[in-house]
């Protein structure tokens, strides 16, 4: 008996200093794949493991077993890219799915150029009882519908002025300033991610900088940042960009500009001063970022050629103005002189959508000079009339850009992505379906055309730029790298055969080698197709009370 006991006792102690080491068992291990973990350093083969919603380990990973296993022996496994400029909020709503961008492995969608969810007034209490008034609520709502992609959102100024003031041409009464103000801090209690502006359109244009600045501060209390789409993206850009900057300065508010780009031919040879402001400023301190799409198109409306003036008091009150003989003569003679939209000439602007249908039928796809042939009247007098018997901005593609200087703009190292486009499912409704590719293809274009085939960047960089750039400005928590313990947002994609393959005669056309995604560690694109699964969350900002 002594015998037994005393073996017994040596494999006990044994046993505890060389434990049994059974193999880690995972929900999903994704094995061998080239980890890019967005650093922007080089990629390594290795494996990754998902256990609940977390990245639980990266390595090798041995005999660990998990519930689905995925091969990606020559593949890249990324961070899950972020759309920093996207106009989701809408047709999410309608379909929760996002299928454009999951495909290209946009795992978040970060809305707010100016108009935001949220602060809106509703028509009745009845509608506002059963939608949304606030940011928060519009949060909340989202959350009950359940979603695919991870989502978030700035605060519109457009949306805050238009509460307050609607569409008027002047300065805010001091009244009206603090209820704006008030409407920016309760949005960074509800968890924007700070203040953002469209100041080229009505009635963003009427703003001036110091009640931006006003705003911004705002923002900047609750650790926000400022991020707009700037004045001007043409004759007037280098001063744009030292609005831009000056408004950082005095709200003490990191800054980005949203699709930086130069229009108009004769203003592309600014593209070294525009790069000097930047670094310049950048050098002094101010914490000054980029965006960008991978296009020569702007998509907007064809109401963008009209005097800001005459677009006072909202679309409404703008056809009413065109009616009177007057008015329509001086808003004729200022468009010949250039204003607002000086040489966007007929040809460089291409009509893509009408509200009504007879419309679309004979001019949807054709340029404003083709248009205006067969119209019969002069490219002005055609744009006019068509905004007014259509009763819509008429949304429209301007070929305004320079692809040097799209090339120049992507290889900045503070410039992130985002395709100013919704994310659609074509199986669903077309009602909020945008026009240009870009909502198909940004990011599947960058990491084929400008990284495998042009080279213009390195794949580690692009994706870098796609995950933790935009992650850090806009201060999420683990998020954008592939880290233990970070939220399990993973891409899987096929470097040599990612593509673009929507155009602009056919924008409708999902990207191709994307082979699987995972948003908070549920697969939601499985071997290049979608789970309809939805674990997409809101990710709030640093000013969030409901922590």
């Amino acid at each position: 008996m002594r015998f037994l006991f005393g073996f017994s006792a040596v494999l006990t102690l044994i046993s505890l200093a060389f434990p049994l080491r059974r193999p880690a068992y995972f929900d999903c291990i994704i094995r061998k794949g080239m980890i890019y973990d967005g650093s922007g350093k080089e990629p390594y083969e290795g494996d990754l493991a998902i256990r609940g919603d977390t990245i639980a380990a990266i390595g090798d990973l041995g005999k660990s077993q998990a519930g689905i296993i995925i091969n990606a022996a020559g593949l890249a496994v990324a961070p899950g890219f972020i759309n920093m400029l996207s106009w989701a909020d809408e047709n999410l709503r309608e379909d929760r799915f996002s299928v454009s961008g999951i495909k290209q492995g946009v795992t978040l969608e970060v809305f707010g150029e100016g108009f935001s969810p949220g602060p809106v007034r509703r028509a009745s209490k009845a509608e506002a009882d059963s939608l949304w008034t606030t940011l928060g609520e519009y949060f909340r709502y989202m959350e009950t519908k359940a979603m695919t992609p991870n989502i978030a959102s700035f605060v519109g100024a457009t949306s805050v002025r238009i509460h307050e003031m609607e569409f008027s041409d002047r300065a805010p009464r001091p009244e009206q300033l603090d209820a704006m103000k008030n409407l920016v801090r309760k949005a960074m209690e509800d968890g924007a991610m700070g203040l953002g502006t469209s100041l080229i359109y009505p009635p963003a244009v009427y703003t001036s900088t110091e009640e931006i600045i006003e705003l911004a501060r705002v923002a900047s209390r609750y650790g926000g940042m400022y991020i707009t789409h700037m004045r001007s993206e043409g004759d007037r850009i280098l001063e744009a960009i030292d609005e831009t900057i000056h408004i950082s300065n005095e709200a003490d508010i990191p800054a980005e500009i949203y699709h930086l780009k130069i229009n108009l031919s004769h203003n592309w040879n600014k593209i070294d001063s525009v790069i000097a402001r930047l670094d310049s400023a950048r050098r002094s301190g101010v914490p000054l970022t980029a965006n960008k799409y991978p296009y020569t198109a702007s998509g907007t409306g064809l109401n963008l050629r009209l005097p800001a003036w005459v677009q006072e008091g909202g679309a409404v009150m703008m056809r009413k103005r065109m009616r009177n003989a007057r008015i329509r003569k001086k808003v004729l003679q200022e468009m010949e002189q250039g204003i607002p939209f000086k040489n966007s000439h007929p040809d460089n602007v291409m009509l893509m959508r009408f509200r009504l249908d007879e419309l679309n039928q004979i001019y949807r796809g054709k340029t404003l000079s083709e248009a205006a042939r067969i119209y019969g009247k002069s490219a002005d007098e055609t744009a006019i009339d068509l905004i007014v018997r259509d009763k819509s901005r008429i949304e429209s593609l301007y070929f305004l850009q320079s692809e040097d200087v799209v090339r120049r703009v992507m290889q900045l190292p503070y410039v992130s992505f985002g395709p100013h486009c919704g994310s659609y499912s074509l199986e669903a409704s077309h009602k909020y379906l945008s026009d240009p590719p870009r909502a198909f293809g940004t990011f599947a274009r960058i990491l084929g055309k400008y990284v495998r085939e042009e080279k213009v960047l390195t794949l580690a960089d692009a994706i870098r730029k796609m995950t933790s750039l935009p992650a850090g400005n806009l201060k999420l928590e683990k998020r954008g790298m592939l880290r233990p313990g970070y939220f399990a947002d993973v891409v899987v994609f096929d470097s040599d055969s990612i593509e673009d393959i929507a155009t602009y005669e056919t924008p409708h056309r999902y990207a191709v080698g994307v082979r699987h995604v995972f948003v908070n560690g549920v697969q939601v694109l499985q071997n290049g197709q979608h789970t309809r699964a939805t674990p997409g969350r809101v990710l709030r900002g640093p000013g969030w009370t409901g922590r």
